[in-house]
């Protein structure tokens, strides 16, 4: 664990005046997300505290939330530990959001306004930038940013809402996807392929970016998960 970022995203929290169990669950869940506690990685409650310099309480109870959203597992005689990036989770995930996405398509398909439309084509002109200064995070950040661009488009906050409340879980996978350099090029040419079906109104030729765009983010955390195993770098 890199206790120099786990104290950056303290700091950041502390700045929102969140409850302090929301600011150890905040600030943790930020270290899983970005890879700062890596995946297999005791979470030990007096250690945490120490490092966070708070008691053991709000530790505690942030290590209870983080397992309900399926960032820690909690093992028999062990304790708590941060939950692996498995391929069976993926798929689950990407599943789920390929189908709300495809709704969300649909809807801005008919929906989207200019403005939007221009607003979408930044963020991606963005993405490219971003891509060039070589941060993983950044470049995660700024595909996310994208992609809520076009769930705001579709209009409908229901499903505005359920996609947000995917994003923490698929942020893994977004991030395994980013960290091999050498596919980030594809996502500018797939991003402009459905920044296109949008512009036409394509709802089936928009699907079928987001599937390609879905299948090869699959491809590429499995492959991410098979190197992890047998120990390539």
């Amino acid at each position: 664990m890199q206790d120099e970022k786990i104290e950056e995203y303290l700091k950041i929290n502390m700045s929102e005046y969140l409850p302090l169990r929301d600011v150890v669950f905040n600030t943790l869940r930020q270290a899983i997300l970005k890879g700062e506690l890596e995946p297999g990685e005791r979470l030990m409650e007096v250690s945490l505290a120490g490092k966070l310099g708070v008691s053991r309480t709000p530790v505690r109870e942030a290590i209870r939330k983080l397992e309900l959203e399926g960032l820690v597992l909690m093992i028999p005689r062990r304790g708590a530990e941060v939950a692996r990036i498995s391929e069976k989770n993926m798929k689950d995930v990407l599943e789920v959001r390929e189908g709300l996405e495809n709704l969300a398509l649909e809807l801005a398909c008919e929906r989207i306004t200019t403005n939007q439309m221009m607003d979408i084509k930044k963020a991606n002109v963005n993405f490219e930038n971003t891509l060039s200064q070589g941060d993983v995070i950044a470049i995660a950040e700024a595909d996310e940013h994208f992609h809520e661009l076009i769930y705001e488009a579709c209009n409908n906050d229901k499903l505005i809402q359920v996609l947000n409340n995917l994003k923490e879980q698929m942020y893994r996978y977004r991030l395994e996807h980013i960290k091999v350099s050498k596919g980030r090029q594809r996502l500018v040419t797939e991003h402009k392929a459905i920044v296109a079906a949008l512009e036409k109104r394509d709802p089936e030729e928009a699907k079928r970016v987001m599937h390609e765009h879905l299948l090869n983010q699959e491809e590429t955390v499995r492959m991410n998960i098979g190197n992890r195993k047998s120990g390539v770098k």
